[in-house]
């Protein structure tokens, strides 16, 4: 089943719109995580909605502070060779960035689950935030793969039972004939007598 070019222009009907954007953003962040796990590259993305509404995925620490890194890029402070220490303090850099996206994890499941004593501050929700979309948008893409698959299992059946069918129409219809010229034969030769 080979899919046709899809022509790039702006979609009119707004409903096509809507459903191609969800998609189509669903896939864009499915490749970014993918591409951040295999490569162990940080990715940032931001993707606002024609109705205003922001989406966002950083896939290491948080979007500030891949903000930060950018902004020290562009600012033209690139990476000098690095002295031997370098990469330690970038391990302890990533250790206390994962320290803190775990803790900000449990505070928030805390919070869900009615135990948390202390309010979590607005990043701490924005990450909360951002991991529980990623965990829906997978939730919702396996629920679909499984869909998909039931319906394809189901398509299959579909035509075998139609093939069934056919068959045992065409066994009927060639016994009707079959038993319609035996009695023909009958009437005719007892006709003759």
């Amino acid at each position: 089943m080979a899919r046709g070019k899809v022509q790039l222009k702006r979609i009119e009907n707004p409903v096509h719109r809507q459903v191609t954007f969800c998609k189509r953003r669903a896939g864009l962040l499915k490749k970014a995580k993918e591409l951040s796990v295999l490569c162990d590259a940080e990715i940032g993305l931001f993707i606002f909605s024609a109705h205003g509404k922001l989406y966002e995925l950083a896939t290491k620490g948080t979007m500030q502070g891949l903000i930060e890194r950018y902004m020290k890029f562009s600012r033209g402070a690139q990476p000098e060779a690095a002295p031997e220490a370098h990469p330690l303090l970038d391990a302890k850099e990533e250790t206390n960035m994962l320290k803190q996206e775990i803790q900000t994890l449990q505070k928030g499941i805390r919070h869900l689950f009615g135990g948390g004593n202390k309010t979590m501050t607005i990043d701490e929700l924005q990450v909360l935030e951002k991991n529980l979309e990623t965990w829906i948008y997978h939730i919702r893409s396996m629920k679909m793969n499984i869909m998909l698959q039931e319906i394809q299992a189901l398509k299959d059946k579909e035509g075998t039972l139609k093939a069934a069918n056919k068959y045992l129409h065409d066994k009927i219809v060639e016994n009707t004939a079959i038993s319609n010229f035996a009695q023909f034969a009958t009437d005719t030769s007892n006709s003759y007598r």
